[in-house]
């Protein structure tokens, strides 16, 4: 057999065997069942589509069927470890939408063109609106990207949130904008962000709360940040589970004064605890959840204080480690989720906020891609 049969014979080999890998992949994906749920990307997976006629005109179907394929797809975990590892033999500084940044930070990437201005718009206006019709306070909280611009690689591309801010401050009025931005930049050098998550951490959210004192007129409560309490000293989180290998694990602390004040909290207005966080949390990849019971459409807090005050705050996951901070102010908070609410963000206002501080509180990338109410 001369040189090009041998080579015809080697390419037929491994197209089978590429044949063979595949197949057997397909019979796995088929015979196993779907997950419903990823405790490594702590995040709901894709379910199989409905086949409607409906569905294939709109082109649907195709578009669902595949992030459903990919989600089922067997030995997902692994694959992302792999490709992951692939990447950094290839020196990326980018993949599974994080970049790898110095000292350890993974950083989520946030592309310019991921945020068009009709978004930027659809948002600012329902903003406003709130706003205008509720005296709503704003605090939108940069992600560490924009903060910690220092531990990004070199010349990747990024969303200006300090620009986006300083048209949302423009939009609202300074007398209803709480500048978080400043206040986090000024100590970008503290462990204000995680290494391995999307949040900021409890002392991020503490000169979070500094900046909202600022704002508001309001004495801090002393805290004190040399005294924080360890929770955890082994949290991976969300933005590991995009890479899944070997890395350096962050630690988890709260501020134990919030520990010892005497609270009610009730979740969507059933499961009643006289505690802030649910140490279940801390055996489970979700660690974060260890705030506030993780997210609720409706939480209320009551702490009795009798300030004669109620905080309605409308929010994202970054208020779980933040509103602890701010009960001594307050004999009521209510936490509003509107990813997981259902019915008419006004018409619960009317309920429980008539007489309320309103504060709009998430991170700037959440609030673009989640902040939509009927």
């Amino acid at each position: 057999m001369g040189f090009f049969g041998k080579e015809k014979v080697n390419a037929a080999v491994t197209v089978l065997l590429l044949f063979a890998v595949i197949l057997v992949f397909t019979i796995a994906d088929i015979a196993g069942e779907d997950r419903l749920y990823s405790e490594t990307e702590n995040r709901l997976l894709a379910s199989k589509p409905e086949l409607s006629a409906e569905n294939l005109i709109r082109g649907s179907f195709a578009r669902d069927y595949e992030n459903y394929v990919t989600d089922q797809f067997v030995s997902r975990d692994k694959w992302i470890s792999i490709k992951t590892y692939v990447d950094l033999i290839l020196q990326k500084q980018e993949m599974g939408g994080v970049y790898l940044g110095k000292d350890g930070y993974l950083l989520e990437q946030h592309s310019p063109e991921d945020y068009t201005r009709e978004t930027i718009d659809k948002r600012l206006q329902l903003l406003k609106k709130l706003v205008d019709d509720w005296e709503a306070d704003v605090m939108l909280v940069p992600t560490a990207d924009n903060i910690l611009t220092d531990k990004m690689p070199a010349n990747a591309p990024c969303f200006s949130q300090e620009v986006f801010l300083e048209e949302v401050r423009d939009l609202v009025g300074s007398e209803h904008y709480v500048d978080a931005f400043s206040m986090l930049k000024e100590h970008s050098e503290e462990e204000i962000y995680y290494r391995t998550d999307h949040h900021w951490t409890s002392l991020g959210a503490y000169y979070g709360y500094r900046a909202w004192a600022d704002f508001a007129g309001e004495k801090p409560y002393p805290y004190n940040t040399d005294t924080m309490v360890p929770a955890s000293s082994d949290f991976l989180g969300t933005l590991h589970s995009k890479v899944n290998i070997a890395w350096k694990k962050d630690s988890i602390y709260y501020f134990g004064e919030t520990d010892i004040m005497p609270v009610t909290v009730t979740y969507d207005m059933q499961k009643t605890t006289n505690s802030l966080y649910e140490e279940d949390y801390l055996d489970t990849k979700n660690q974060y959840g260890f705030f506030l019971d993780d997210n609720h459409a409706l939480v209320e807090i009551n702490t009795g204080n009798q300030t004669g005050k109620t905080l309605f705050v409308i929010k994202d996951s970054y208020a779980n480690c933040f509103v602890p901070l701010v009960l001594p102010h307050y004999d009521t908070v209510y936490m509003l989720d509107l990813r997981y609410y259902n019915g008419r963000l006004y018409e619960l206002l009317q309920q429980y906020a008539d007489d309320a501080d309103v504060l709009v509180l998430y991170n700037c990338i959440h609030f673009l891609e989640n902040f939509v109410y009927s």
